[in-house]
């Protein structure tokens, strides 16, 4: 795939972050429990992983699960934790404002995981030009957030 296609799929991912977040804190709200909206956010995202692994034409690649690094079954904990803490936060804060500081604590942990190359990742080092971006951004994630 091209790179200005892979960077058009990141946008829509970016948007639907915020929509799934404001669903999931209406339906939340609306079961008056957090946690039972995020459990049943995951049972409609696990039938979908499912539908998608049954559609490819790749192996599945279980197979190598034995051999998986450990680490990487704690990113389904963080994935948890995102939905969850949105679904909680963003009735009480705005949507705006949790959707803003995950984006602050998206670009720190990867500036770092990119910088550092760690998670088995290939490592883009954090230049001044790089640096001045971050903050920019961290600048304006200021100012949205706040009043």
């Amino acid at each position: 795939m091209n790179h200005a296609f892979l960077l058009f799929l990141m946008l829509l991912a970016g948007v639907g972050i915020p929509v799934m977040a404001a669903l999931n804190a209406n339906m939340g709200q609306h079961l008056g429990n957090p946690i039972s909206a995020v459990t049943i956010l995951c049972a409609v995202a696990l039938v979908a992983a499912i539908t998608l692994l049954a559609v490819q034409p790749q192996p599945t690649g279980f197979g190598k699960l034995a051999d998986a690094p450990r680490a990487g079954f704690i990113a389904g904990f963080f994935f948890i934790f995102y939905i969850a803490s949105i679904t909680y936060a963003a009735p009480r804060i705005g949507l705006g404002n949790a959707v803003v500081m995950v984006l602050v604590g998206q670009v720190i942990a990867a500036a770092l995981i990119d910088h550092f190359g760690l998670f088995g990742t290939e490592s883009f080092p954090i230049t001044l030009r790089r640096l001045a971006g971050f903050g920019l951004l961290v600048g304006g994630f200021w100012l949205v957030t706040t009043r």
